[in-house]
């Protein structure tokens, strides 16, 4: 097994790290609010972390880029319409008051699934949250599909069971019913175009409330030619949730709790992992997702007597906080979107490339005119 040179994690302590060292400055007007006319068309940071150097280039460049020996690993899950509008159907189940009837039964109430536990029942958030207490219904679709909080949690988590009153599955209601998750830094409503452009051209399993951006890219003659250069390409799946974007509170990054994020890796994806590490040859996840995933795994192989492979296959679930100082185990190469300030994708792009690289593109690419987060530009770290 090759091993990887301390060079490539920062010695930081990351229980001492400032959040505001995640930090840079960004015009509003480089957020992407909407995606470009052809996927291939954005622009391509690449990023030589060792020679902390980097030049631009086009996403259409990327296959041309390669060495032509990487195994790329893909987030294959698909976004769900995971945005319910509705209404009350009164305080705690019982109906709502004269004086209270407009503000409990006519008031938009906004549910935003988070997690299923079971075929009728999701974690969710809901605005206002602080109002809408256990035993509270809500009303969607014209009160064919309703939704019963019965459970509180932490961080404004609710569990809701929704009930169906038509002929129709909770499933299809849900489908016909919610809105594309568009982060709430694009500051448009979803619209038509969204259903397709906010999932990758790869999506098979749905389950996650966001898109593994990275992937947005990729056109099928894109991935066709990524093949004819003589990489792989191999699939997992992780369910894109609260873990990815849910923002980091305090000052510094110590205490910080990652949710729980599903994620499953094939047995061919694992073994095809295996080989290549064996082979000397690079492993370029796309997307942070996928960096979560396979060195959550790989960490838990490497407390494992009896795997053999670098990941262990099948089902898991992701809580890793990957942080400045961490020792990638999976990872050799990274093709990722932009991040915010002083989020946890931030900080796991400085684990990988380093804080000072990372800012000092990030800064290179604000001043050369990128469009940043879900629907802008991307980087190619190696």
């Amino acid at each position: 097994m090759r091993a990887f040179p301390e060079s490539w994690s920062l010695l930081l302590d990351s229980a001492t790290m400032r959040l505001d060292e995640l930090d840079y400055d960004l015009p509003r007007a480089q957020i992407a609010q909407r995606p470009l006319d052809r996927r291939d068309s954005s622009r391509l940071l690449v990023l030589d972390r060792l020679r902390s150097s980097w030049e631009d280039r086009h996403f259409g460049q990327l296959p041309a880029l390669l060495q032509g020996d990487e195994l790329l690993v893909l987030n294959n899950t698909r976004v769900i319409p995971a945005r319910l509008l509705g209404h009350r159907a009164g305080v705690y189940s019982q109906p709502a008051s004269r004086a209270t009837r407009r503000e409990h039964l006519q008031a938009t109430v906004e549910i935003f699934l988070t997690r299923q536990s079971s075929p009728d029942t999701w974690d969710v958030l809901v605005r206002p949250g602080r109002k809408i207490r256990t035993g509270e219904k809500i009303l969607l679709g014209e009160g064919k599909l309703v939704a019963e909080v019965i459970a509180r949690g932490e961080l404004g988590i609710r569990t809701v069971r929704f009930v169906t009153r038509d002929a129709h599955t909770v499933e299809q209601h849900l489908e016909r019913l919610g809105h594309v998750p568009l982060p709430p830094y694009i500051e448009r409503d979803d619209e038509i175009a969204d259903r397709e452009r906010y999932q990758t051209v790869f999506a098979k399993r749905p389950g996650a409330i966001a898109a593994p951006t990275a992937g947005l890219h990729f056109t099928p003659e894109i991935l066709a030619s990524i093949r004819e250069r003589g990489a792989e390409i191999c699939e997992l799946t992780l369910d894109v949730g609260l873990g990815t974007f849910q923002p980091i509170h305090g000052e510094t990054l110590e205490g910080h709790k990652m949710h729980k994020e599903f994620y499953e890796i094939p047995a061919e994806t694992a073994h095809r992992i295996a080989a290549a590490r064996a082979e000397g040859r690079r492993i370029l996840a796309v997307g942070t997702t996928v960096v979560r995933a396979l060195e959550d795994s790989a960490f838990r192989a490497a407390g494992s007597a009896t795997n053999e492979n670098l990941v262990l296959e099948g089902p898991a679930e992701a809580s890793l906080f990957i942080v400045p100082g961490f020792r990638f185990r999976a990872v050799d190469a990274l093709l990722t979107n932009f991040h915010l300030p002083r989020s946890t994708l931030l900080a796991l792009v400085c684990a990988f490339a380093g804080r000072e690289n990372i800012l000092a593109a990030y800064g290179h690419a604000v001043e050369a005119g990128y469009r940043f987060y879900s629907y802008g530009d991307c980087m190619l770290i190696r």
